[in-house]
């Protein structure tokens, strides 16, 4: 098998369980989120609404995906988890079916996000919710930040690759 080299070389699972290409998504600027409902940064699902709101017609897109890994803060099913999004944050942009992205069962997705952008201190493992990647265009990671990193606060960076 070959060294993945850009978010196109993945898939990811929509939580009908269908299996989509991300292959599709490069051209695309991409902001990679692992989300929780029941986290102090759940508020942050407004700000990732605003940015796919604001920048969503030039080409980008927010790719969420519900993890349940830290504090049991996304203990819910797929349909609950939308719900919950739609209700509370009005979000219009797709999420995915929750996953693993630290450990053995880490989806290969979260496997290369974290090999291609380390932690703050080279650590590669998540540290909590909320943790983003950028993607460019060319499916090529961009940059990490951390959870308390607020989306707005990414909002030039997103500008400068559209």
């Amino acid at each position: 098998m070959t060294t993945p080299q850009t978010i196109a070389d993945f898939t990811a699972r929509l939580p009908n369980g269908e299996d989509v290409s991300l292959a599709d998504k490069l051209g695309k600027v991409l902001l990679v989120v692992n989300t929780a409902s029941k986290c102090g940064f759940t508020p942050q699902y407004d700000g990732l609404e605003s940015l796919w709101r604001e920048y969503g017609s030039r080409g980008f897109e927010v790719l969420a995906f519900p993890c349940n890994q830290f504090g049991g803060q996304e203990p819910g099913s797929a349909d609950e988890i939308e719900s919950f999004c739609k209700v509370n944050f009005g979000l219009s942009f797709p999420l995915f079916a929750k996953i693993d992205v630290n450990g053995d069962d880490a989806t290969p997705l979260y496997q290369w996000l974290k090999s291609e952008a380390p932690g703050v201190v080279g650590t590669k493992a998540i540290k909590w919710n909320f943790t983003k990647f950028l993607i460019g265009r060319d499916g090529k990671v961009v940059r990490r930040y951390g959870s308390m990193d607020k989306p707005a606060s990414i909002a030039r960076d997103i500008e400068a690759l559209l």
